[in-house]
């Protein structure tokens, strides 16, 4: 006879196809429960951003380190059945190079807990995928665009794919990619002279602008303080043009909103560095090789793939998910002496 639904586990090879009790929330030291996976689909990029990476880019992962589509599946089938992950962004390096992309959206959105299916992306190929992405289940997108000038964009990237971002931003509205949020980061004497231009460029096309402060997280440790731009710069730079007016914050958001008056539309800033919001954090990353990190900024890792690969059950993965939050510290303190670069840059960690 077999036993009551409720009481079996899901099968790793068909995820999502047996009932389940509700999962225990995956709580750290501190209280903080995490709901928001970051999960990288790959350490490869088709941009080689100044503020990133050299201009000869990196040592790519081998492909038999990157976690398949199978052991993605299992692991976020496990996050949102026994963990409470409710929402996972898909990132990169650049996740639109991932062959076969819409059929694993697909297979995350079939799951019995299926979460709220996000992307970031540079924007290059997003023309050609939106729809089939829509399709498979993906709800929105992020798209990383630092300048409204061709010329600059070439200088910033090191590749001269302007027109594919600007396509690909509108193909995503066009095919229901809702909100579509443009994400730049303002460097001084770089860029930082485009911030209302590129608020302005968001309100008149229907995308939602974000801000983020730059962070220690390039390949080549080039990153200087007196070249980022902070919140509050970026929000005086906008209120020369508009007016705002604040947003309440959720709880858990990383960007603190103000809506544009006179308009429909919201500006956002990510103050990692300046206004650090550590205390409200609720997101875990998983890298592209399987690597489960607690915090953006996080110096140790714990390995999922060497368990995935060794046999271990739903219960042993589960367990080893929960350790390594359990020790998560308060903050990244990027502010502090003690303060030490994590060992691998967001490329490799995943945004």
């Amino acid at each position: 006879m077999s036993r009551p639904l409720t009481d079996q586990h899901s099968d790793p090879a068909v995820p999502g196809t047996r009932r389940r009790t509700a999962p225990k929330p995956l709580v750290d030291r501190f209280g903080r429960v995490h709901t928001d996976l970051r999960l990288s689909l790959t350490d490869r990029c088709n941009l080689r951003c100044t503020y990133c990476m050299p201009a000869e880019g990196l040592a790519w992962l081998p492909k038999d380190e990157l976690l398949t589509d199978d052991e993605i599946v299992r692991l976020v089938d496990i996050a949102t059945g026994r963990l409470g992950i409710t929402e996972v962004r898909l990132t990169g390096g650049e996740p639109l190079v991932r062959r076969g992309l819409p059929g694993l959206i697909a297979r995350l959105s079939a799951l019995e807990t299926a979460p709220e299916l996000s992307i970031t992306t540079n924007g290059i190929g997003l023309a050609r995928t939106a729809v089939a992405l829509r399709e498979a289940g993906l709800g929105r997108v992020n798209v990383s665009l630092d300048t409204l000038r061709p010329e600059r964009f070439a200088a910033i990237t090191r590749r001269d794919r302007f027109p594919d971002v600007l396509e690909g931003l509108r193909a995503a509205r066009a095919a229901g990619l809702d909100p579509v949020k443009v994400n730049a980061v303002p460097v001084r004497g770089v860029n930082d002279d485009e911030i209302a231009d590129l608020t302005a460029f968001a309100v008149e096309n229907g995308y939602r602008m974000r801000f983020i402060e730059s962070m220690p997280l390039d390949a080549q440790g080039a990153w200087e303080r007196e070249k980022m731009v902070t919140a509050a710069e970026i929000l005086d730079r906008i209120g020369e043009r508009f007016t705002l007016t604040p947003v309440p914050r959720e709880d858990n958001a990383p960007a603190e909103e103000w809506r544009i008056d006179g308009t429909d539309s919201c500006v956002g800033v990510i103050a990692s560095v300046t206004r650090p919001f550590c205390g409200n954090c609720d997101r875990v990353r998983l890298t592209a090789d399987g690597q489960l990190r607690n915090c953006l900024f996080a110096t140790k890792e714990s390995d999922l793939r060497a368990l995935l690969r060794a046999g271990a059950d739903d219960d042993a993965l589960e367990a080893a998910w929960r350790s390594c939050i359990a020790v998560k510290g308060p903050g990244h303190a990027i502010n502090s002496e003690d303060f030490r670069r994590p060992d691998r840059p967001m490329s490799a960690i995943g945004g």
